[in-house]
């Protein structure tokens, strides 16, 4: 049975190529952007296609580009949270406002479309909500710990989200791309901090070296990203976390296993602090 999607930051990168294989295969897409005229110019017309104009940071605007969706076609099967950019500082150097606006897009834009999307699919008792996070968000980096904050948010509301969900016939993922070829590292989807500190050179500045020499050589390929996604929202049993690509699979099991050895390492310190009298938890 063909899917109703609606997708955010689905002008360019990840959201229009999953735009684009969705259509392909008989679909209906309702794509999201600030401005939806480039949505159009980067799908062309289709008649299962609705471009609209979303602000995700806009609670009521988010209310209104779903109950457009609904109208147009009947329901919606997936709810793609991928609008979001990135923010390169150190935390000393990244201002109030430049973090506010970074958890306004990653983090409160998505719980504004998932609670406008959220009715619609416990109508229905079933739907699929898939959030873009990141390898960010398992394993923090010097100068992305700001970004990094909101994709470990991400995580945070998914897991969570899947648990209350489940019972409802609906499913929650979070998906944790690596590094992909697009233009993530441009200045189109990623900030600087407006004031670098010469102190993090070392470490932010060396990342800012980094980032500007990977930049559109990231190993990730976007359009099999894409195909990944379409396999996830086709599967009968989907997982909560969804790590892509070989640097993210690769961060993931490090990270695992530096807990593990600290675990091990200060175990019997995390387990003396209970209660003298506190019996075992029940498994």
């Amino acid at each position: 049975m063909s899917k109703v999607w609606f997708i955010t930051g689905a002008s360019r990168g990840f959201g229009v190529l999953m735009a684009k294989d969705a259509l392909a295969r008989g679909d209906s897409v309702v794509a999201t952007a600030r401005d939806p005229q480039a949505v159009v110019a980067a799908l062309g017309a289709h008649p299962n296609l609705l471009a609209l104009r979303l602000d995700v940071t806009l609670e009521a605007a988010s209310v209104l580009a779903a109950r457009q969706a609904v109208e147009r076609f009947g329901r919606i099967d997936v709810l793609v949270n991928n609008a979001g950019y990135g923010l390169l500082a150190a935390v000393e150097e990244a201002s109030d406002a430049e973090v506010r606006a970074q958890y306004d897009t990653n983090v409160f834009g998505l719980l504004n479309v998932t609670r406008a999307v959220l009715p619609f699919m416990r109508a229905r008792g079933s739907g699929h909500i898939v959030n873009i996070s990141s390898v960010g968000g398992y394993k923090s980096y010097p100068g992305w710990a700001v970004y990094g904050s909101t994709k470990f948010a991400v995580e945070g509301i998914t897991a969570g989200l899947a648990a209350e969900l489940a019972p409802l016939g609906i499913r929650a993922t979070s998906v944790q791309p690596g590094f992909f070829r697009t233009d993530f590292l441009d200045g189109s989807s990623m900030r600087d901090a407006a004031r670098p500190i010469a102190a993090y050179a070392p470490t932010v500045g060396a990342m800012r070296e980094l980032v500007a020499g990977v930049n559109h050589r990231q190993p990730g390929d976007p359009r099999k990203l894409s195909r990944a996604i379409l396999r996830l929202v086709d599967s009968a049993n989907p997982p909560a976390r969804l790590p892509l690509g070989t640097d993210a699979v690769a961060a993931l099991r490090e990270t695992q296993a530096v807990v593990a050895g600290e675990l091990a390492e200060w175990l019997q310190v995390a387990e003396s602090t209970d209660h003298d009298d506190t019996a075992p938890l029940a498994a």
